[in-house]
């Protein structure tokens, strides 16, 4: 398969990000419909939820194996074709144990997309010697805008989530297609050597994550629980705590989203200026200061600006992380994504126990805290130097590497 150009291959594997994006908010966004249709509780919605969470955190083994069996392009575009199935089946679904099983199963099959598609990105990165990783992940808020826009004019029309679904599956064939074109391809598996030594080395990879791939791992987790917990507590704060109107309250995940939006298209340049490194560890300070202040300081304006400084802070931690932790091979990609999952996961809720025991301003404490941690470990993490932009792709040649596999 030809190596495509530095532009198709970004375009192509921005599909898929934006694919994962759409696909999440489509589904979210049509809770209220399916609570009503099945008649759930708060307490099963909130259980659909953790499902797919934990189904997204428990794939790690089986996103492993799959990497090194299939590569990055075979199982990105297998888990993008499974996530459009189940959509499918949450349109239909008769009742609650088949709603838990299928978004499951959505997890699982987010897991696969997330690492593959983001082992796509630092493959791009690592063949062309351009940046590109947090323009990708921009492209995953804009599919979560897109959704949203799309169910609100779809709802505007009729309720039925069925029809609603069938749009949305069209939309996602169509980045399906679009994605399958110029994926970068993955390389042949390497020759049969001695098997012990094999073996002895994918047993090391199983049983004993490096030191450095779980540092890796808790910046991820720290960077996720920052940005989970904003989304989730923003508006509650500024309404409950600082006393905003109802109009102003659900500003704060706007100025969250908006300036992480506007940071992770940018946010490749400045890699490219002062390298990974520096852009982790000047954010996430930034996010913990500015949040730090806001708390201190309270009323709306100083609280919006301290949001907006966790959304320009935060939004080049994962991308970095992802990169560092590709260099590392599939499996420390495929542990260290899990372990960003379980921030978000937990991320939420370990706020909540916090507000509930000592106030929702030391619950937001905790996200200042957090993004500090991802200052702390992110000085010990061996970064990427960055290299000058603009360059031409590697000519291709028979020995060129390519490591979408990242073995």
């Amino acid at each position: 398969m030809p190596t495509p150009s530095f532009s198709r291959a970004k375009w192509s594997i921005a599909a898929l990000f934006c694919f994962l994006g759409f696909q999440y908010g489509t589904w979210v966004s049509r809770l209220p419909a399916l609570k009503t249709r099945l008649d759930l509780g708060a307490g099963e919605v909130g259980l659909l939820l953790m499902a797919c969470g934990a189904g997204a955190a428990a794939a790690f083994p089986l996103v492993a194996v799959l990497m090194r069996r299939l590569g990055s392009r075979t199982l990105s575009l297998a888990s993008a074709l499974a996530l459009i199935v189940v959509l499918a089946a949450l349109s239909v679904v008769p009742n609650y144990p088949l709603a838990l099983l299928a978004v499951c199963a959505d997890g699982v099959a987010v897991g696969c997309l997330n690492v593959a598609m983001n082992a796509q990105g630092a493959a791009l990165e690592s063949s062309y010697d351009r940046t590109a990783m947090s323009q990708l992940h921009a492209t995953f808020s804009a599919g979560l805008l897109t959704a949203a826009l799309l169910t609100s004019g779809v709802t505007s029309l009729t309720q039925s989530v069925p029809a609603h679904f069938t749009v949305a599956g069209a939309v996602l064939l169509v980045l399906l297609i679009c994605a399958r074109r110029s994926l970068l391809p993955d390389a042949p598996a390497p020759a049969e050597t001695a098997p012990t030594a094999t073996a002895r080395q994918g047993t090391r990879r199983w049983s004993l994550p490096s030191g450095l791939t779980l540092l890796m791992g808790a910046a991820m987790t720290f960077g996720t629980i920052t940005e989970g917990a904003m989304n989730d507590w923003s508006t509650l704060y500024l309404k409950d705590t600082v006393k905003a109107s109802s109009t102003v309250a659900p500003l704060g995940i706007a100025v969250v989203s908006a300036t992480m939006l506007l940071a992770r298209a940018c946010a490749d340049r400045w890699r490219d200026r002062w390298g990974d490194g520096p852009v982790v560890r000047a954010g996430s300070a930034l996010a913990a200061v500015g949040l730090g202040l806001a708390l201190l300081t309270g009323g709306v304006p100083a609280t919006l600006l301290g949001f907006a400084c966790v959304g320009l802070g935060a939004a080049a931690i994962t991308p970095c992380v992802y990169v560092a932790a590709a260099e590392r091979g599939s499996d420390a990609l495929s542990l260290v994504a899990a372990m960003g999952t379980t921030g978000l996961l937990a991320g939420p809720a370990l706020i909540g126990f916090v507000a509930t025991a000592g106030g929702l301003t030391l619950g937001m404490a905790t996200v200042a805290a957090s993004a500090l941690a991802v200052t702390a470990t992110a000085v010990w993490i061996p970064w990427n130097i960055r290299r000058s932009p603009e360059r031409e792709p590697l000519p291709a040649s028979p020995d060129h590497k390519d490591v979408t596999t990242l073995r």
